[in-house]
């Protein structure tokens, strides 16, 4: 019995020794470490060098470019919404008076980010950012903090510049470079305050240029990027891979993930330019009415492709008026630019300085002309008169139309009155009305039904009709195919 007793102990201490922590303690790591510094190898041994300079390239250019960043928060007095009930009779018998009358005030803060632009302490960021602040306050990258002031602001493109006043001069510059080069595809780095990070950087690349009629601003010529930009990225530079602003963070679509967009930094060079010399922006101004071409009305004005921007009205004593512009122009060129569409022409106008003399490419009844013009200045642009001038037509396309009454015609306009559109018809699907004022077919007035049956029968020939219609104070076109 008693042997069999040691036998069995015997087992049991050979079962124990064989689990962990029983017998000898071995040596050994608690974690594998790279080769680089501990016992074992990296898991990739070779990676390519183009992706290890890749890499370093942004490491470097985020050392580089970092401390010209800053990030901006702001105390603003935002009016506060009044309760209804505030203006019933019986407001004071329910609740006393208790609530205060008059306008009511609440202090809001917000962040965003900005760029240094040079050693005297101006900042480059978006108005929306510093817009009504009370207080705006600058933090650099060495975590010092100074008062900030607007030294002018632009609405239209949503830019600002700050200053902020240093003992000493800044060393850490922004450095500006040419947004017109920028192609599709190429890097993209983003730098700024994201929901109060700072410094955070993103990487992406240039996903589209020319993006417009977003509805942000007046003026939209935006950089499309998948950089990630969230709130508090506003006012950041875009960078390329050299470390140079491109853009200015702008705006991000809310609904959806990797779509942001930024002001282009040439756009911004002429805007900072003005702000910092004058405190606002001035722009050139030429006076007209434009709108897209379509490929239904490239056709009807003999054009070989649906470009440029077709002038819809011409305002009296205006810059294009004095220089020879007419209604049904289609401007191709701009002071040498080729103009694609009519939301290039209205950036291209307000980037050229006032008084600056230019030419002016277009296509007029098919042929091409060149005109010489003086820009005018669009802060004198409501001393200008409307001219009374403009589009629309009758039975053909589904449309009744009969001569203007005698009473209108003494205003000074002339043409044909819708006075009928047929529900359903070609007409009616392209935007028609009763009211409109047809005043011209393919660019030829028309004042009487005998104009108006040889015009259209001519356009039946032709195979398509376009038709210069007077809505209210302005002027549109309307292209048709009537094959």
């Amino acid at each position: 019995m008693t042997r069999q007793i040691t036998i069995m102990l015997l087992l049991i201490c050979l079962s124990l020794a064989s689990l962990p922590g029983c017998g000898k303690k071995e040596s050994g790591t608690l974690f594998n470490e790279s080769g680089r510094k501990g016992t074992v190898e990296a898991p990739v041994k070779d990676v390519p060098k183009d992706m290890l300079a890749t890499q370093q390239a942004f490491i470097n250019l985020v050392k580089e470019v970092t401390p010209s960043v800053v990030n901006i928060s702001t105390i603003s007095k935002k009016k506060m919404a009044r309760p209804m009930l505030e203006f019933s009779p019986f407001f004071d018998e329910f609740f006393g008076g208790s609530i205060p009358r008059g306008p009511q005030f609440k202090r809001d803060k917000s962040l965003g980010s900005g760029f240094i632009i040079n050693r005297e302490g101006y900042i480059v960021t978006n108005d929306h950012v510093v817009r009504d602040a009370e207080s705006i306050q600058v933090k650099l990258s060495n975590d010092k903090v100074y008062n900030a002031r607007v030294v002018g602001s632009d609405q239209k493109t949503d830019l600002a510049v700050i200053k902020i006043d240093s003992r000493e001069p800044l060393q850490a510059t922004a450095v500006l470079g040419d947004s017109d080069k920028l192609q599709v595809g190429q890097w993209a780095i983003a730098i700024g305050n994201p929901f109060g990070l700072d410094r955070t950087v993103t990487v992406g690349v240039i996903s589209a240029t020319g993006r417009s009629g977003m509805g942000i601003e007046t003026y939209e010529d935006f950089i499309q990027t998948d950089a990630s930009i969230n709130p508090g990225n506003s006012g950041g530079p875009l960078l390329n891979i050299h470390g140079e602003v491109v853009g200015i963070n702008t705006a991000i679509v809310a609904a959806g993930q990797g779509i942001g967009f930024a002001i282009p930094v040439n756009m911004a060079k002429n805007v900072v330019s003005q702000l910092l010399q004058k405190g606002r922006v001035s722009r050139g101004w030429l006076g007209v009415s434009i709108q897209p071409v379509t490929a239904a009305l490239a056709e009807s004005f003999g054009l070989k492709k649906a470009t440029g921007a077709l002038i819809s009205d011409v305002l009296a004593g205006s810059p294009a008026a004095r220089g020879g512009v007419r209604q049904g122009d289609v401007i191709t060129r701009f002071d040498g630019k080729e103009i694609k569409d009519s939301k290039q022409l209205q950036l291209v106008v307000a980037g050229t300085p006032a008084n600056s003399n230019v030419t002016v490419e277009l296509v007029r009844e098919g042929k091409p002309l060149a005109l010489s013009l003086t820009i005018g200045n669009a802060d004198n642009a409501g001393t200008a008169a409307h001219r009374p001038e403009s589009v629309p037509v009758d039975n053909w396309l589904g449309l009744a139309v009969e001569e203007l009454p005698q009473n209108q015609r003494g205003r000074g306009i002339s043409g044909l009155l819708v006075t009928d559109v047929e529900q359903g018809s070609v007409a009616a699907e392209g935007g028609i009305k009763p009211g409109d004022i047809i005043q011209g077919i393919n660019q030829h007035r028309v004042g009487t039904m005998g104009d108006y049956a040889a015009a259209m029968q001519q356009a039946e020939k032709r195979g398509a009709v376009a038709f210069l219609v007077r809505r209210g104070n302005s002027s549109l076109y309307f292209a048709f195919d009537v094959r």
